[in-house]
């Protein structure tokens, strides 16, 4: 059998993935493991074709958002922190998925818990990922008030990932959203700065000028349709890219 890996234009990639894209819409389930195995399965694929090295950040808004329940009343750090444990559930749901497909996984949270993750060390990280496993990093940064778009950019950085792939619910940036207005077009590339002045919310600014500022170009693309992970981990160009 050949071990030839498939030419990639990334090696190293930062993987962030919606908390809301794991649960199936009007379930009463927070997370469905179909989507979850779905999910393992592509990049389990991905890993296997490239020898990738794959960090994943995963968000919590299928089972919590920190900002809404702060917004009713609970106070804003607390809330965040719910909102990290949250992120917990759901890095040990996709890191069980990968292991069963096959691929060997970590879960390092930046908050220590030590019975279910590892607590995320930079260099630990990095030699992980060296090794050819998979790395997810659970509880945002460990901070309130930092979104887990943030958390992805800010761990892109420490481990020095090549680029972001935010995969999400839309296929790529859009001049406005395509859910409201039928006229808006979608964008193959686009600048840092043309994200900025045309004010497109692709992240939030925290996190877009820590790409920006780091040079970490961004992909954004569609999750929910299968095989995309895998596509856009392998290089295909799906979505959009962001980049200076």
């Amino acid at each position: 059998m050949s071990t030839e890996k498939t030419a990639v234009p990334y090696k190293r990639i930062l993987l962030k993935l919606s908390g809301e894209a794991l649960r199936v819409q009007g379930s009463r389930d927070n997370i469905s493991p179909e989507i979850v195995a779905r999910i393992a399965r592509e990049i389990a694929e991905a890993q296997r074709k490239a020898g990738l090295q794959i960090a994943i950040v995963v968000g919590g808004g299928n089972i919590w958002r920190g900002a809404k329940a702060s917004v009713r009343g609970m106070d804003r750090p607390t809330a965040d922190y719910v909102g990290m444990l949250a992120t917990v559930m759901n890095a040990l749901s996709i890191c069980s998925a990968v292991q069963e497909a096959g691929v060997p996984c970590h879960v390092m949270s930046a908050i220590e818990m030590k019975n279910v993750a590892e607590p995320y060390v930079r260099n630990a990280a990095r030699d992980l990922l060296r090794s050819g496993q998979v790395v997810v990093f659970a509880a945002g940064t460990g901070n309130p008030f930092f979104s887990t778009d943030t958390a992805a950019a800010l761990r892109a950085c420490e481990v020095n990932a090549e680029i972001v792939m935010k995969a999400t619910s839309v296929d790529g940036v859009y001049s406005a959203d395509p859910k409201v207005d039928p006229t808006a077009t979608r964008f193959d590339t686009i600048s840092y700065e043309e994200c900025i002045t045309r004010e497109l919310k692709v992240m939030d600014q925290t996190a877009f000028t820590l790409c920006k500022d780091n040079r970490k170009p961004i992909m954004v693309f569609d999750m929910h349709r299968e095989g995309n992970i895998t596509r856009a981990l392998l290089g295909e160009r799906i979505g959009s890219i962001i980049s200076l």
